[in-house]
Formats: C-alpha cells, structure tokens, sequence
C-alpha cells in the first residue's frame, strides 16, 4: 500500500529527471578535473549517453540503481504497490539499456557505466573513475 497520495506520487516521480542527475554532474565535474574534455547527452547516438569522450570513441552512461535496476544494490529495491507493472517497467528499461549498448558497440564505440550507488562514497568513486580511465587508456594503446 502506497503511503502518499495519487497527486503526491504524480508530483514527485515528476520531478526525477532524466538529465543532469547529482551523480551525472559528479562523474563530468571529475572527469573534466582530470582533463578530459566531452560531448553530453548525443541524441544521434542509440541510447543517447550521458558523456561522449569523441577522441577515445567511448560513452558513459552514469544509471540511477534503481531505474537500471543495478544488480545487488540496496537502492535498485521494488516497490511494493503496483508489482506487475514495475517489473515490466523495470524489465524493459533493461532491456532498451542492453540493446543501446549493443548497437553503440556494433557502431565501434567502446562503452562504460558507472552507477549511482558508486558515486556516493568517495573511495568507491574513486574506483569507478579508476576503472573507467584505465579502459580509456587501455583502448588507447590498442588504436
């Protein structure tokens, strides 16, 4: 049973957006700080990522645990009303992220996600931007 209100519910899954998350803007603020300079949000791109590194070929897409349903985390949980259709919710938004990607691939560019949970605390952001800038130089010795 839902606690809020029809329009309180309305009103506040209306107000997640899509773009310029707390942990998208994190992820530019620190790659910028490192020196890497991208493109944002590329609508002619399959998925439309949220950070395009052109000179590497590699996206970014920076998910939010719980819309792309990060395996494992706390913060990808289900909601408790309206079971079915979360599931097919949650089932096709995994679907559309999987087929983005193949299609991103298959296009030659390299892609990276990092998750909402991993900017959160500072050591395992850390990580993740390790992990990410390691790929990039890694896929820089192979060109």
């Amino acid at each position: 049973m839902d606690t809020l209100t029809r329009d309180r519910r309305s009103w506040n899954m209306g107000r997640i957006r899509s773009r310029n998350t707390r942990p998208e803007l994190k992820v530019r603020s620190a790659l910028h700080r490192l020196g890497f300079r991208f493109r944002l949000h590329a609508k002619q791109l399959p998925g439309k990522p949220d950070i395009i590194l052109p000179k590497w070929k590699r996206v970014v897409f920076v998910h939010g645990c719980f819309w792309h349903r990060h395996s494992g985390c706390k913060l990808a949980y289900n909601p408790k009303s309206r079971v079915a259709f979360w599931s097919e919710k949650f089932r096709q938004n995994v679907v559309r992220d999987r087929a983005a990607m193949e299609q991103l691939e298959q296009l030659g560019w390299a892609v990276s996600t990092i998750w909402e949970c991993e900017t959160e605390r500072p050591e395992t952001f850390r990580n993740a931007l390790d992990r990410l800038v390691i790929e990039i130089s890694a896929s820089e010795r192979v060109q």
